[in-house]
């Protein structure tokens, strides 16, 4: 049974029908900065604080697993000095939430080409996820130097290796088995897509995933999102109805 939403502000939201895996492509933060004639690190630096904002919502309202687009393939394109300040935010963004992931039993995963991060960050992302494996709360997933396109390649190499080894028959090669070959594994694919900014594209995330996600597209700005909308969200998909390619009864 799913948690039931433990905050009087999310007592409206039904227990029963929340989306047991968001995710979400968290945009806007340069143009956040850019509005405020600030640099755009300073945008990524509000931008990681709603990133507390929301995993400590979705841990109060139940929410089993909450994947956060972190860090694209492309954007290894951007310029060497944003991009090494990206990673040291991130360095410091992981230093600092430890101890509350540790209090507030979350579990912290990630998804991605993590060889290419650079070795110190390597070394406390692998830190951070050893000390919260027993974790059986919240998982929090952070799409780090992470492309959809990239991750079913591999996934494809992977089953084409084994296929060719003979520890795989082609013919009895099926969706399931090409899930499990994926960065999420044995997770549930999300029910709910989420990404803010108003840009109207997936933008290379979890491609095979999101097949029958449901897509909320918010106009707001990653730093200026909060609790609140978030909770309008879910009271959102909780009006939809899923039906997979099936017709209503």
């Amino acid at each position: 049974m799913k948690s039931k939403p433990s905050s009087p502000a999310y007592t409206d939201l039904d227990p029963q029908n929340l989306p047991f895996h968001v995710a979400i492509i968290m945009d806007g933060n340069g143009r956040w900065a850019k509005k405020r004639l600030l640099n755009r690190i300073k945008g990524h630096e509000k931008g990681s604080e709603t990133v507390r904002t929301i995993v400590r919502a979705c841990r109060e309202i139940g929410i089993h697993i909450l994947t956060l687009y972190a860090f694209s393939t492309e954007n290894w394109r951007r310029p060497k000095t944003e991009i090494v300040a990206l990673m040291a935010l991130l360095k410091q963004f992981l230093i600092s939430e430890q101890k509350e992931m540790l209090e507030n039993n979350i579990r912290l995963n990630t998804i991605g080409q993590t060889e290419r991060l650079p070795e110190d960050v390597r070394r406390q992302l692998q830190s951070s996820m050893a000390v919260t494996q027993k974790n059986d709360g919240l998982i929090l997933n952070l799409a780090l130097s992470y492309g959809g396109r990239d991750e079913i390649v591999k996934a494809v190499k992977e089953i084409a290796k084994k296929a060719v080894d003979g520890r795989i028959d082609p013919d009895s090669i099926t969706p399931d088995l090409i899930s499990d070959h994926l960065y999420t594994g044995k997770m549930p694919d999300p029910d709910l897509l989420i990404r803010t900014s108003g840009e109207m594209r997936i933008s290379n995330f979890l491609l095979w995933q999101v097949a029958y996600s449901e897509i909320y597209i918010t106009d707001t700005l990653w730093p200026d999102f909060g609790k609140d909308e978030f909770v309008r969200i879910l009271r959102n998909y909780q009006q939809r109805e899923r039906r997979f390619g099936e017709v209503t009864p």
